[in-house]
């Protein structure tokens, strides 16, 4: 067994592999976000934007299976962790009174399982097309797919709307809860700088800009073209 294979299977290095992998994948969060952001700009400009990331093959591919290693080994060292904790004390607390965790860190576990199912609803709706097939590929005047308008029939839904809400609050939760919980992990925590306000913070940035173009489209301030 290599040195890296055992320290991952340490409980500080299965931490500090926690710790890299979700702030990974948070940095993805953001990215996608201000990409999204581009729905104000009109269906010119965010389809533009669509179709260049759809146009990076080198890139777009390695990203996303990338993407899914990051997933599939934050999941994995998650469960290895919690399953050595209910080792080490395999009897329960009779009372269990928490001092210092959030009902945010002793949830991650199952918000996590809820945003993962999530993550496979969002690309069966918007990668495969399978939840609103008939504005799936569709073509703008340009001759490109109008993700743009798929966008707004997506969240016209109001059922749709209310599932990326609940998927989103519990993603941006879990995020800005690791916001802080991570950076404690790698060693950055010092009680002068407030990294549990930074999770706050975070939490509450991804959840915004993540739902407002969303709710845009709903109150109709972004419009399908010619509406």
């Amino acid at each position: 067994m290599s040195w890296f294979a055992k320290y991952s299977r340490s409980s500080i290095g299965a931490k500090h592999v926690m710790a890299v992998s979700g702030l990974l994948l948070l940095l993805f969060a953001v990215v996608h976000m201000l990409g999204h952001l581009q729905m104000f700009g009109g269906q010119d400009m965010y389809n533009k934007y669509a179709n260049f990331l759809q146009s990076l093959w080198e890139v777009k591919w390695p990203t996303r299976a990338g993407l899914l290693a990051m997933v599939l080994v934050h999941i994995a060292t998650a469960m290895s962790l919690v399953a050595k904790n209910r080792a080490a004390r395999p009897v329960g607390y009779a009372v269990y009174r928490p001092v210092r965790s959030t009902a945010a860190g002793r949830s991650m576990i199952l918000t996590g399982l809820v945003i993962l199912a999530f993550i496979v609803f969002h690309i069966v709706h918007f990668t495969l097309g399978q939840v609103q097939p008939g504005v799936f590929h569709t073509l703008d005047a340009q001759g490109r797919y109008d993700a743009y308008s798929m966008y707004v029939y997506g969240f016209q839904n109001v059922g749709l709307y209310a599932a990326y809400l609940v998927g989103i609050l519990l993603l941006s939760v879990h995020l800005g809860h690791g916001a802080a919980s991570w950076l404690q992990s790698l060693g950055f925590r010092h009680p002068k700088y407030p990294y549990d306000k930074l999770g706050r913070l975070t939490a509450v940035v991804l959840f915004v800009g993540y739902m407002i173009p969303p709710t845009a489209v709903l109150v109709g301030l972004i419009k399908l073209p010619g509406a």
